[in-house]
């Protein structure tokens, strides 16, 4: 009877020995995966695969975040970013609440969004281009300065029809067809076909701006140029008429189905696609869509890649520390991971 008793009391203890250590394992993964700001994936029904879904549970661990209401607006290239990114964080800490501000006047965009942060009408903004000058000599004036805080990298698609035969462009002839110098394709071995140019204008914000700053080295728009109002408008346009090109952000053009994306480069015999080979048929689409070429825009191979900035006042006030703290979160491995899966290349 007592050898019963004694291997009873020995199975027993293993199974709380077994109990205890699976119970320390589940406490040190779930330690871990606080600190470094991941959840574990589960097969369950809880996991969606929305972004929000896999941080929500986490803890407000962001230094030096103000508490309050903080006015933010500038670049439509930011849209995903605001929709996909900056929800996560007000999910993580409420006390942190950001609030969209169209301007009053005019279309939203990088210019209209450093303007009201000049204006002291936001406390930060973002941006698809770089501070100008002018802007930052303003802002002194005001007894303040503009910083920029790099976050994401972007690149600048070239959308055209999809029966378009062409390999691709140079950059140079890319300006010369919105300057008007070339306007059939076969003057850049495609075919003997009319080239319809379509562009958003120069007060639709920072991505027509670096456009001409950096492509057309800041001559201005050829008059071959249609201006539509937006990216959505102009990739109908582009799928209707077999000549026509345009040009937006990469997110906004290298996933569609109903147009393609040109290769470009800077001379003829290197072509860089924006999007990762294979490239997907339009009869995959949408089940599948191409995926951004990230390594080419990160190395710089693809020939037109730009960052996406935080702008941020230099006051020593809420409005700075809120900014700082904002740009901060986003270059964490979880705020990259966040911008990544928005569909832009992560910086970091």
């Amino acid at each position: 009877m007592s050898q019963k008793n004694e291997t009873l009391s020995l199975f027993l203890a293993i199974v709380i020995t077994i109990g205890l250590i699976f119970g320390g394992l589940w406490f040190l993964m779930e330690r871990w995966a606080q600190l470094t700001g991941t959840v574990p994936k589960t097969s369950g029904s809880g996991n969606t695969g929305n972004p929000i879904n896999q941080f929500v549970n986490n803890r407000c661990n962001v230094p030096n975040l103000p508490e309050g209401t903080f006015n933010y607006g500038g670049s439509t290239t930011w849209a995903p970013i605001r929709k996909d990114v900056d929800s996560v964080l007000e999910s993580l800490c409420p006390q942190f609440t950001l609030r969209y501000t169209q301007p009053a006047s005019g279309q939203a965009g990088s210019g209209t969004g450093i303007r009201m942060l000049i204006d002291n009408q936001l406390a930060f903004s973002q941006s698809s281009r770089s501070v100008k000058a002018e802007e930052n000599t303003e802002a002194k004036q005001k007894e303040f300065g503009l910083k920029e805080i790099p976050v994401a990298i972007d690149g600048i698609a070239i959308a055209v029809n999809q029966n378009l035969n062409i390999p691709g462009l140079t950059v140079a002839q890319l300006k010369d067809i919105y300057t008007a110098k070339i306007t059939n394709w076969q003057q850049v071995g495609g075919p003997n076909l009319p080239i319809k140019v379509y562009s958003r204008n120069k007060e639709a914000g920072g991505t027509v701006e670096f456009f001409i700053e950096n492509v057309l080295n800041k001559e201005k728009f050829g008059t071959n140029v249609s201006y539509v109002g937006t990216t959505t408008e102009a990739v109908r346009k582009v799928a209707a008429n077999p000549g026509a090109i345009y040009y937006a952000s990469a997110p906004e053009v290298v996933p569609q189905c109903t147009i393609k994306s040109l290769p470009l480069g800077r001379i003829s015999s290197q072509f860089v696609p924006p999007y990762q080979q294979p490239v997907v048929s339009p009869s995959e689409c949408p089940s599948k869509r191409n995926q951004l070429n990230s390594q080419a825009f990160r190395s710089g191979d693809y020939a037109i890649t730009r960052n996406l900035f935080v702008i941020v006042k230099q006051n020593g006030q809420t409005d700075q520390q809120a900014g700082e703290a904002y740009a901060n979160w986003l270059l964490t491995p979880q705020g990259q991971e966040l911008i990544e899966k928005a569909g832009f290349v992560r910086i970091k």
